[in-house]
């Protein structure tokens, strides 16, 4: 068997040989060496034009191909393109499960001479198929919708990332919003709702819906929930404060207090009974640093680390098709931290939609501040966003693993420095 590194150049002249199995001869390939057919190749030299010349009857790839929700589109394509360019049937085979925060899809193909997509493995699950590769038939692809994909590959993030570090139990701070309203039916299903312990934090900023839509939301999954008032540590907090603190008016100092006490609670308790914290950030607020850390950060898995707020509120959608799970007031309200009296998100952030794509545009397609703005976008606010993202980097850098469901989620997908000047 012959590895090819992507990172390595191969000498002119260097053997490639294919493998012999009951006498046919089969090109085995390893992952990327099939995504040489694009117009950037990986290699100075292809795999497949050395194995070629031997006259295989059959390509095979093995693949740990890492699962973003455009993923299997993209691989459809490439693997189709080489049968196409090689006319010889192709079977790719890819690993299933989770590794940290990479996901692996499964999602195997089988493609006759033809180019013909003659067999689709499952996603998200493990199976062990049986093919003629001389005597096929077509099968109809399988469905691969956005957020049927991005909820298996989450809730098999979560279950392997427990069960490989041998943790049973999550616990969460359950705030009345959706992203810890999503986190907690996600957990409830990889997990089970005998192991998830959601507890509610309010403070004298809490709204009474907070309150009562989570109670809605955990009575809807049969989960217990638990309920500590953060109040009287926090006029606890500003007493012990208030020689040093002197006559300065409120500001993100309170807000950030309230949340550290959160956090705090939360992790004396995963410490006392073992329960892993989960953390609740969507990519929208991680991205521009809207968290506190040693507060709503905390967390042992960030579970939807890698959605953008849009996104968070389009997974509920997909959760709450056939039923409601997440209380629709949930997902009605306007987001709010509620760390001081009438916060909203739209008080310091731009609106979610409009944020979001500008977002994108900057981490998942890398585009400058100049593409961005000639995209039609205000130039005052692409700055002010892309500026928020880069000031940020020291926050991501001390986040907890994020489980990546795009191209480029933080942490192993985007790796960029703290202390960075390059859009200076």
């Amino acid at each position: 068997m012959i590895f090819f590194d992507e990172y390595r150049y191969f000498e002119p002249g260097r053997k490639f040989e294919c493998i012999e199995f009951n006498g046919e001869k089969i090109a085995l390939t390893i992952c990327e060496d099939l995504w040489n057919v694009e117009d950037d190749p990986l290699y100075i030299h292809s795999p497949m034009e050395e194995l070629i010349k031997e006259k295989p009857s059959l390509i095979i790839n093995i693949a740990a191909s890492p699962f973003d929700y455009k993923h299997a589109h993209q691989r459809k394509a490439i693997l189709q393109r080489n049968v196409n360019q090689y006319k010889i049937p192709l079977l790719y085979v890819n690993h299933v499960g989770a590794q940290t925060e990479i996901i692996f899809d499964g999602g195997s193909l089988a493609y006759d001479a033809s180019g013909k997509l003659v067999h689709e493995g499952p996603y998200f699950k493990e199976e062990i198929i049986y093919l003629n590769t001389k005597n096929t038939t077509l099968v109809v692809e399988k469905q691969t919708e956005k957020y049927e994909l991005i909820y298996q590959a989450l809730l098999m993030g979560i279950r392997d990332y427990f069960s490989k570090m041998g943790f049973k139990k999550a616990i969460l701070g359950l705030s009345g919003g959706v992203d810890s309203a999503i986190v907690t039916v996600l957990a409830a299903d990889a997990l089970g709702a005998e192991n998830i312990l959601p507890v509610m934090l309010p403070s004298a900023f809490s709204s009474g819906h907070s309150i009562s839509d989570s109670e809605q939301l955990c009575q809807n999954l049969n989960i217990k929930v638990d309920k500590m008032e953060i109040n009287p540590l926090y006029e606890t907090f500003l007493k012990t404060l208030k020689p040093l603190f002197g006559e300065k008016p409120f500001d993100v100092t309170e807000e950030n207090i309230q949340a550290r006490i959160r956090g705090t609670l939360l992790m004396a308790l995963s410490n006392k009974f073992g329960p892993i914290l989960l953390n609740t950030s969507n990519k929208s607020e991680l991205a521009v640093g809207y968290g506190t850390l040693y507060g709503d950060m905390c967390g042992g898995l960030s579970v939807i680390g890698d959605l953008y707020k849009t996104e968070v509120y389009e997974l509920c959608r997909y959760i709450n098709r056939k039923k409601e799970i997440i209380p629709e007031n949930i997902l009605s309200k306007a987001p709010s931290a509620e760390l001081r009296p009438g916060q909203k998100d739209s008080d310091s952030l731009p609106p979610y939609d409009i944020l979001d794509k500008i977002l994108f545009e900057y981490i998942e397609l890398r585009k400058g501040p100049k593409e961005i703005i000639k995209g039609g976008y205000d130039e005052t606010l692409v700055n002010r966003i892309l500026s928020m993202v880069n000031r940020n980097e020291y926050k991501r850098k001390q986040l907890s693993p994020v489980l990546r469901i795009s191209s480029k989620a933080f942490g192993l997908g985007r790796r960029m420095p703290i202390v960075g000047k390059y859009l200076s």
